[in-house]
């Protein structure tokens, strides 16, 4: 049992790595849709729509990082 320590060290670090892809992932989306709204006031609602769509892909694949770091962590 020699490698446990890094077993919970790589997984802290993976579920740190995916949570904050995530964060600047979402935070690109939301610049780049609020940039798209001001200079197109009329494509608002088509806008909106899209930027929720891929915010929840973003989380998706955050969450899904986050389940494997915490088994990798119980492994």
């Amino acid at each position: 049992m020699e490698g446990v320590g890094l077993g919970y060290l790589g997984a802290g670090i993976g579920a740190g790595l995916a949570a904050i892809g995530a964060g600047i992932g979402i935070g690109r989306l939301a610049a780049s849709a609020l940039d798209g709204m001001a200079r197109q006031p009329e494509a608002t609602g088509d806008l909106r729509t899209t930027m929720i769509i891929a915010a929840a892909l973003i989380e998706g694949v955050a969450l899904f990082a986050e389940v494997i770091c915490i088994l990798m962590a119980l492994k």
